[in-house]
């Protein structure tokens, strides 16, 4: 379901079309995407029709247009910056280091689970200057979304990293460290990101 919304609630990440040149157009440069390293991931996620699926259990990574159905297996997803879980819930640490973020004491009474929503999700950026944007409905997890702040009250956008570690609570009791290492490739082109993790974070 696509809901139009006012521009001034969801100029979010970047734009395309007039000005696109000037954020993130898809360039060149080091585009290898999965689970490349040992700790890392490596995704695609400068479409905004689509959902990247992230099993932590097989390291696969599995992308599908926003309509489509989640695959049978995954933990969490990304959809540009936006992040929404599979049942899981999130808490951000005070930490940047994995070390240290495990020996943290949690109050499991702040884990965050996602939440429903119809203007978060951008779909279509295409008629930003017409005044609207194109949104579908989705689940959404706002406290692992919080790892990048895009403050848009400045052109271009300004993109701050939390570097903050993660700890996802995974439905079936087991807990993932995450952290977002970077949001843009070698080219600068912004939308391919870099993810650390910790599988099982214990």
């Amino acid at each position: 379901m696509i809901i139009a919304g006012a521009a001034s609630m969801g100029l979010l990440s970047a734009c395309n079309g007039i000005l696109g040149g000037i954020y993130d157009e898809p360039d060149s440069g080091n585009n290898n995407t999965g689970f490349e390293n040992e700790g890392e991931i490596f995704i695609d996620a400068t479409s905004y029709t689509q959902w990247v699926y992230i099993d932590f259990s097989e390291q696969a990574t599995v992308t599908l247009g926003y309509e489509e159905e989640a695959p049978k297996n995954w933990d969490i997803a990304v959809h540009r910056y936006d992040v929404k879980t599979n049942g899981a819930k999130v808490i951000e640490t005070d930490y940047s280091d994995f070390d240290e973020a495990i020996k943290a004491t949690i109050d499991e009474a702040n884990l965050v689970a996602d939440i429903w929503t119809t203007s978060q999700i951008v779909i279509d950026m295409s008629t930003m200057m017409d005044g609207y944007l194109s949104y579908t409905e989705s689940y959404y997890n706002p406290e692992l979304s919080k790892w990048l702040n895009v403050d848009t009250s400045t052109m271009p956008p300004i993109y701050t990293s939390s570097g903050k570690v993660y700890i996802v609570y995974l439905a079936d009791g087991t807990r993932v460290g995450v952290k977002l290492l970077n949001y843009m490739n070698d080219m600068q082109v912004k939308g391919y990101m870099t993810i650390q993790y910790m599988y099982p974070f214990n």
